[in-house]
C-alpha cells in the first residue's frame, strides 16, 4: 500500500467522529486526523479512557483538537443521545468512521433486545449514521465531491456469515457460533455501505440533484494487533492458531498501520469517486479482493437489509 499518513491534506477547518477512538485502530485514526489539524471526535463508552487516549494524542501532537462523544454501542439509547448531543454542537461533519466493533465473542443478548455483536457491529453504527446523514449532506452541498465521507470498519470475517448472508428470521443466530454472528455483522456493514453509496454516492440521485454527495467505503484492515486479536488469542478457539501463526511470520500489522486503509478512505485525495462504494483492503486497497464473498455483492440482498434494518429500528423508535 503506498498511502502513508504523511500524506493526509491540511485538514483545518474539518469534523470527523470516529466511534471506538480511545484503543486500537480507532486510536490511531484519532490520532492521525487530529494530526493534520482536524476537528476529532472520539466515541468512547468510558470517559475516562478516553480522556487518557487524548492525552497521550496531545503528548505526541500538542495542537490536537479532540473532544469526547460518550457512547455505548451496547445501548441505543446513548447512541441516539451522542448523535443529538453533536448535532447541538456542530454545523459541519465532513467524515465519520464507524470504527468500533467486537469478535467473536460469546452468546448476549443486548438491553435493547438484540445479539450483542450485530448490534454493536451493525444496528448501533447504522442507527448512529442515519442520525448524522442529514448533517453530513447539509455539509457536502457545498463543498466539492468527495469533501464528506463515511468509512464503515469490516472484515474478511464476513466471509463466516450463515448461508445466505443474513439470517432474517432469527438474526441473534443464537443456534449459530460466535464466528458465524460476527460473519454476519461484518457482512451487513459492508451491504450497508453499497446502500449508502447507492443513496449518496457519486452516481446517485441525491448527487445529481446537488442535494450531496457521500463517498462511503468498507475497510477490512488486515490482521492487526488490537484487544480483538487478544481477544481471540485468549478465548482458546481456533482462530489462535491462526493468529499465532501470523504472529510468527511477521503478517499482522500493528495498531497504527490498521489505521491507514481507514484513514485513505476517510481522507486522502488519493481516493477516487469511481472508488466509492467498494470494499478496500490493506494490500489491495481497490479492486475486486479475493476474500469478498459473493453475497457481500449481492444488490438485493443490500436491499433487504436496508428495508428490515429501517423497519425494525422505525418500529422500536430509534430513527423516525
Amino acid at each position: 500500500m503506498t498511502f502513508t499518513p504523511d500524506t493526509l491534506p491540511d485538514l483545518k477547518g474539518k469534523v470527523f467522529i470516529v466511534t471506538g477512538g480511545n484503543s486500537g485502530i480507532g486510536y490511531y485514526t484519532v490520532a492521525h486526523l487530529a494530526e493534520h489539524g482536524a476537528h476529532v471526535y472520539m466515541c468512547a463508552r468510558s470517559l475516562e479512557k478516553g480522556a487518557a487516549a487524548i492525552s497521550n494524542i496531545k503528548k505526541l501532537y500538542p495542537s490536537a483538537n479532540i473532544d469526547i462523544l460518550q457512547m455505548d454501542l451496547m445501548d441505543l439509547t446513548t447512541v441516539v443521545a451522542a448523535a443529538k448531543h453533536f448535532l447541538t454542537l456542530e454545523t459541519s461533519l465532513h467524515g465519520l468512521v464507524n470504527n468500533a466493533g467486537i469478535m467473536a465473542t460469546p452468546f448476549e443478548m443486548t438491553k435493547d433486545g438484540h445479539e450483542a455483536q450485530w448490534q454493536t457491529n451493525y444496528l448501533a453504527h447504522w442507527v448512529f449514521t442515519e442520525h448524522l446523514l442529514p448533517l453530513m449532506l447539509q455539509t457536502a452541498k457545498t463543498l466539492t465531491p468527495g469533501s464528506v465521507r463515511i468509512v464503515n470498519l469490516t472484515s474478511s470475517g464476513h466471509l463466516a456469515a450463515p448461508k445466505g448472508g443474513i439470517n432474517f428470521t432469527d438474526p441473534s443466530l443464537k443456534e449459530s457460533g460466535p464466528w458465524s454472528r460476527y460473519g454476519q455483522s461484518k457482512l451487513a456493514n459492508i451491504l450497508h455501505t453499497k446502500t449508502l453509496d447507492k443513496a449518496y454516492g457519486p452516481s446517485s440521485t441525491s448527487a445529481r440533484k446537488g442535494e450531496g454527495e457521500i463517498w462511503v467505503s468498507s475497510v477490512h484492515p488486515g490482521m492487526v494487533e488490537t484487544n480483538l486479536a487478544a481477544s481471540v488469542g485468549e478465548s482458546g478457539s481456533g482462530m489462535m492458531s491462526v493468529f499465532s501463526v501470523a504472529r510468527m511470520f511477521g503478517l499482522i500489522w500493528p495498531a497504527e498501520k490498521g489505521s491507514w486503509t481507514s484513514l485513505f478512505c476517510a481522507a486522502s485525495w488519493d481516493m477516487k469517486a469511481e472508488e466509492s462504494g467498494e470494499y478496500f483492503e490493506i494490500f489491495g486497497r481497490f479492486g475486486e479482493p479475493k476474500w469478498q464473498s459473493g453475497a457481500a455483492k449481492d444488490e438485493k440482498l443490500a436491499e433487504r437489509l436496508e428495508e428490515w434494518t429501517g423497519e425494525a429500528m422505525r418500529t422500536e423508535g430509534w430513527v423516525l
